[in-house]
């Protein structure tokens, strides 16, 4: 007898691209979904409304609204993103209810917001313990994770790439210079583009490399500031744009660049991998996973010699980082592609429900 189609209450953040792309996949591979949010995204979903005027409260006070439709949705599994967040609203909306709730941590949920308060870390304690399964982009994100309550279940599943843009060959090294790199990173303290910038002067000055951020996020002013006359001489911003136009656009770059003080297992690092381009990371805890065994080129956080560096030997000779690129490009294909691994999780959700 073939079974109804699994019913995911998806809540996260309707502005948040993965968002989107998480429920239309879900969708793509039969799934009916519901997503239900506070934020007021463009994508179609259920608007949660804030109560009360301070906003850590929301997502306590929303849990009777996502109660109310658990009764009328009827979900098989409900599925949370950012634990802090809307794993604590689940947490408080299905207690004394018998459904199952995914949890999937996004990275600074569990690196960086149980730091900054002991209300902050008792509410993802809270959404960790509530968790029938706990789903990580990484190991390393994981381990931090149990450390704040150790869960029986929980399982490493990359975000990855979508298949059709996965590369059949990364091609040829860049023969030419300027090298063009891509930090795709918003402006934001944690991204540290700012170091960036003043790292890599020389280099763009001396034609070197052309480097390109993106036009948005809470410090683009200041950064545009930085950046003064470089900005359209060898510093360029792109703005936002759709899926298919975005990884085109990545896709012709020759390096990708990130100097992030904190990431789980960044799903852009794995997508430039997949579209073979050489990677260029900060040597964190976060990348390691993906930068080990000769995956990228690394340098040492915050330290801007450490960094000229790296973009040096690349300069230098891009041919040698060839067979690097054909790695990852394979272990892109192999254990991060985007649908095999939806496809996973919707079978960790059917077993859940009962319907494995």
């Amino acid at each position: 007898m073939k079974h109804k189609s699994l019913r995911v209450l998806l809540l996260s953040d309707s502005r948040a691209f993965h968002t989107e792309r998480i429920a239309l996949e879900l969708r793509c591979q039969g799934c009916t979904i519901l997503v239900a949010s506070l934020e007021r995204g463009e994508m179609h979903h259920f608007h949660l409304k804030p109560r009360g005027p301070i906003k850590k409260l929301h997502y306590a006070f929303a849990s009777l609204q996502v109660r109310s439709l658990i009764e009328r949705f009827r979900p098989d599994v409900i599925n949370a993103h950012y634990a802090s967040g809307y794993g604590f609203m689940a947490a408080q909306a299905i207690r004394k209810l018998p459904v199952p709730l995914v949890t999937n941590l996004w990275g600074s949920d569990i690196l960086i917001v149980p730091q900054i308060s002991t209300l902050h870390r008792l509410k993802t304690i809270r959404a960790l313990k509530a968790a029938s399964h706990v789903l990580a982009d990484s190991q390393y994100l994981l381990i931090e994770a149990r450390k704040l309550f150790d869960f029986n279940s929980g399982t490493v599943i990359p975000w990855g790439l979508e298949r059709n843009y996965i590369s059949a060959d990364p091609g040829p090294a860049p023969s030419s210079l300027p090298l063009k790199i891509i930090v795709p990173r918003p402006h934001a303290s944690v991204y540290n583009n700012e170091f960036i910038l003043s790292s890599v002067r020389d280099l763009v000055r001396a034609n070197k490399i052309n480097i390109t951020f993106p036009n948005f996020g809470t410090d683009l002013d200041q950064f545009k500031t930085q950046a003064g006359n470089l900005l359209e001489h060898g510093v360029s911003l792109y703005g936002r744009m759709g899926r298919r136009e975005f990884v085109s656009f990545v896709a012709g770059y020759d390096v990708y660049l990130s100097a992030s003080r904190s990431d789980s297992s960044p799903a852009s690092l794995i997508e430039s991998m997949g579209l073979g381009l050489i990677s260029v990371v900060a040597d964190i805890k976060g990348v390691r996973e993906w930068a080990s065994n000769g995956g990228c080129v690394t340098f040492t956080q915050d330290d801007p010699e450490s960094l000229c560096d790296a973009l040096q030997k690349v300069i230098e000779n891009p041919a040698q980082f060839d067979e690097m690129r054909f790695q990852n490009h394979t272990r892109v294909k192999t254990e991060a592609c985007f649908e095999d691994n939806i496809a996973t999780q919707i079978k960790i959700m059917n077993n859940l429900a009962g319907r494995g």
